[in-house]
């Protein structure tokens, strides 16, 4: 496992950009240990919707987890507006980056991860595989 901080800026789509960090390394397997940071727009589905919804003010991401494979990230988000209200949800395309976003990622360039089909749960779910590096 390898410590990667990273920090995205204003404007930079937080999905978008963990996504492409993997890519760019050519790695297969991550997982983002912590986030911090703000936005301006958060995309966030939460707990048994279909949709996403669209918050849009100052908002404060309090915490940011998830795992990011070839497939995708799956991440999931709390944040909090200028109220303090708090919502947490699972991270949809569209969260844009308001000043910064400060972020650990695990590097694990021995595994593959991979999003597929579950008949238990009806979802694409995390399948780990041990594989060497990609050269």
């Amino acid at each position: 496992m390898q410590a990667h901080p990273l920090r995205l800026f204003p404007g930079d789509d937080l999905r978008a950009a963990l996504e492409d960090v993997l890519r760019q390394l050519k790695l297969r397997a991550a997982f983002v240990i912590q986030g911090i940071g703000s936005l301006s727009v958060a995309q966030l589905r939460f707990a048994g919707d279909e949709d996403s919804t669209e918050l849009r003010d100052d908002l404060e991401i309090l915490t940011l987890a998830g795992s990011i494979s070839s497939d995708g990230a799956h991440l999931h988000m709390s944040v909090a507006d200028p109220r303090g209200r708090v919502f947490g949800g699972h991270v949809g395309r569209g969260c844009t980056v308001r000043t910064t976003a400060e972020i650990l990622l695990a590097l694990l360039p021995e595994y593959r991860f991979s999003r597929e089909h579950d008949s238990d749960s009806g979802f694409k779910e995390l399948v780990i595989r041990n594989e060497p590096p990609v050269e």
